[in-house]
């Protein structure tokens, strides 16, 4: 069962480097013709990005190239988020909890939200319900999700905030520690005040937390803080993942096998790393899988190989959601059989 639950229209911030990402993937989807120094391609290129920034993300035209890709390697659900703090209603939310005042920190952080803080909630969703009719006539299942950041304290504030549209399911994350986003590359330089090993106990503690919390059917990249490769011995880390595969366990709530840190990271691993992955499954825990991709020939990258990695550790069933409840679906079948868990 060939399934994405997290995947991206879009992110930021609007770089240089975006603008070739976004051109790389419209000549790939649109199978631009002639060589890469063609002026006639080019012209096309630039006609395509011209129309792509003009509209958005929002577009059929972009969102189809997701759907082709989906078609393309089989995927029979699909479930698309996007990050809260893309969206200018929730940005209080974001200036609450993150450091945006201090000298260094503050003002990378403050001049990022305010680049990646731009569409309305309302847009995306109802965009979203438009098309889930397109993708179900291709054969293929879409569901609106949300990736909300948990902050410590801010549980009542999240709660009415994911209440406000008809979320199939919203995965809970954790990007941020005391204020710090810990997986922009701009700020890795923090990573070398504090010894690794305290790190890894303040984010599982954040994690028991957004766990404990009953706002989120999915927690997303349970151990995204090696983001650039700084860990300790995993030794010093196993009680930490029983401790939360155990209360995942106890509260049903699902996770993911994440495959963003794989291909777009230092750390060239996925989330969660074999050894997190294999006491997930000696605890039973649900789980799904995502691509965590934010352009659309990532869609469903790596889906292989993490349902190998799946089969390998005796999982037999992969989570699925609607309307905020979870069906765990027959792993090895192509269609599957659906029974309603949560």
């Amino acid at each position: 069962m060939k399934v994405d639950y997290h995947f991206h229209l879009e992110e930021g911030p609007y770089s240089l480097s975006w603008i070739q990402r976004t051109i790389e993937s419209l000549r790939e989807g649109y199978q631009t013709k002639g060589s890469e120094s063609s002026y006639q391609e080019s012209l096309r290129l630039a006609e395509l990005l011209k129309n792509r920034m003009d509209v958005g993300e929002y577009s059929r035209e972009w969102f189809n190239l997701y759907l082709n890709k989906a078609k393309e390697i089989g995927l029979k659900e699909v479930g698309i988020v996007d990050h809260l703090y893309r969206f200018i209603e929730y940005k209080s939310y974001y200036e609450k909890y993150i450091d945006i005042h201090s000298d260094e920190l503050g003002k990378l952080q403050k001049y990022w939200l305010d680049q990646i803080c731009i569409r309305s909630i309302g847009e995306f969703v109802s965009f979203i319900e438009t098309e889930k009719k397109v993708w179900e006539k291709e054969g293929i299942q879409l569901k609106l999700g949300m990736e909300a950041d948990y902050f410590p304290g801010g549980e009542d504030e999240l709660k009415e905030i994911l209440s406000e549209y008809p979320y199939d399911y919203i995965i809970g994350s954790v990007h941020f520690q005391n204020g710090w986003g810990f997986d922009n590359p701009q700020t890795q330089w923090k990573f070398e005040e504090t010894p690794s090993l305290n790190l890894y106990h303040i984010h599982f503690d954040i994690l028991e937390s957004a766990i404990k919390s009953d706002l989120f059917d999915i927690i997303a990249h349970l151990d995204n803080l090696k983001v650039f490769g700084f860990r300790p011995d995993e030794n010093e880390l196993k009680h930490y993942y029983v401790k939360i595969a155990k209360l995942l366990k106890q509260q049903d709530i699902a996770t993911e096998v994440n495959a963003g840190l794989f291909y777009r990271y230092p750390i060239k691993e996925m989330c969660p790393s074999p050894t997190f992955l294999s006491v997930l499954a000696e605890n039973d825990v649900a789980i799904t899988t995502s691509s965590d991709a934010h352009y659309p020939e990532d869609l469903g990258k790596y889906n292989s190989l993490q349902l190998e990695m799946l089969r390998s550790n005796g999982f037999s069933q992969i989570a699925t959601f609607s309307k905020r409840k979870r069906y765990m679906r027959d792993l090895n079948e192509r269609i599957g059989t659906m029974s309603e868990n949560k």
